[in-house]
């Protein structure tokens, strides 16, 4: 019996470890202490948060939650009023919409009830690690599909990567880390062909041109996964939601094994950010403004491409290597994503759209970098 379960263990542990997992990026405290510097002389660009809406902006609301929250009892209503309110933002209905703790346990929650052991999953390449490593978790297949070289669906090769087990198709769109929007008659061909779900993951809509939120009334196999962690700038609070289909928003709902997945404070955050639109959608329009002007001034450093946006981030490639690249910018104090080599480009780079300043010094580095 003993060896019996110690073979058991080993097995599940051994399983564990030959599983990739999603790799963080560093933090600033411990790059600042490697570095020998101050955390306030770190320019942290790696990992597409928003700077446009103000730390003090959000310390104020988190001080008006703090006096309005009891933390001594659990979440109460403030769920069904959190979607009350994402209901008037998306123009939508309250049984369409599953509140989760980030989209990625959403995401996660969509892959452990739809996927059994041997089906299978498709999603373009490049895009968001997390689809594989929930499925890969959940004992599926994952099919990667390449997007074509001008960052397009290529609706052919999807189609035709359908098996008997497929069962889910993840679409990131806008796309991280190609930064572009899909078309969407594309992504309506796609669920309509497509024999099981289509998880629409638009973490970035805020910056895009258009939702498919709007699509869930003719469809029924559509999920869309939205998140406060960009636009709305509560990264760190981890909060997200889904809208599907009442039946499957309602049973998506009910399979999280906890009975309060978000804190009462997280929700009411989220509800405070709804009530104060108007800051955000200001925050989102000075960002674009500023994409705008991040791309044009990459595009004049030489050696630097950049690639347009519909999302808080740019991608962009270099003709040194991307490594002595990053290597350079992180000696300055400049934290930027690392990609290296995607689709046909070599040595590819992603940064935040920082603030003004932010992007200022990151230039002027990557003026000095480029020219050695």
């Amino acid at each position: 019996m003993k060896a019996q379960r110690k073979k058991w263990l080993e097995d599940k542990i051994k399983r564990v470890q030959l599983l990739e997992n999603y790799k963080v990026g560093t933090s600033i405290e411990t790059l600042a202490k490697e570095m020998g510097i101050a955390p306030t002389e770190i320019i942290k660009l790696d990992s597409n948060e928003t700077f446009f809406i103000s730390r003090e902006f959000l310390t104020r609301l988190m001080k008006q939650v703090a006096d309005e929250c009891d933390l001594r009892i659990y979440p109460q209503e403030e769920k069904d009023r959190l979607r009350e309110k994402l209901c008037d933002y998306l123009n939508t209905t309250e049984d369409s919409i599953i509140i989760g703790n980030s989209s990625d346990e959403l995401i996660d929650r969509v892959v452990r009830f739809f996927l059994e052991k041997g089906d299978n999953a498709i999603s373009i390449m490049p895009s968001f690690p997390i689809y594989k490593y929930t499925v890969n978790h959940q004992n599926a297949t994952f099919t990667e599909v390449p997007l074509r070289r001008d960052f397009k669906l290529d609706l052919e090769r999807i189609l035709s990567a359908v098996k008997p087990k497929s069962k889910l198709l993840f679409l990131c769109s806008p796309n991280n880390p190609t930064a572009n929007q899909f078309g969407r008659d594309e992504i309506t061909v796609l669920i309509e062909k497509f024999p099981g779900i289509v998880i629409v993951d638009e973490a970035y809509a805020e910056y895009a041109e258009y939702s498919m939120v709007p699509m869930l009334e003719k469809f029924e196999n559509l999920i869309v996964l939205r998140t406060f962690s960009k636009a709305f700038g509560l990264a760190g609070l981890r909060l997200g939601y889904a809208v599907a289909n009442p039946s499957i928003a309602k049973t998506l709902s009910a399979t999280v094994a906890s009975p309060y997945p978000v804190s009462s404070f997280t929700l009411r955050m989220g509800l405070k950010l709804l009530e104060n639109r108007q800051i955000v959608e200001s925050a989102v329009e000075r960002l674009k403004t500023e994409r705008r002007t991040l791309i044009q001034k990459l595009d004049s450093v030489n050696g630097v491409r950049s690639f347009e946006s519909k999302t808080n981030f740019v991608l962009f490639s270099t003709t040194k290597s991307h490594e002595e690249v990053y290597q350079n910018l992180l000696k300055q104090g400049i934290l930027i994503k690392r990609l290296g080599n995607l689709l046909h480009l070599d040595n590819c780079l992603r940064t935040t759209v920082g603030l003004p300043k932010m992007n200022k010094k990151l230039l002027e580095t990557m003026e000095e970098v480029m020219e050695r």
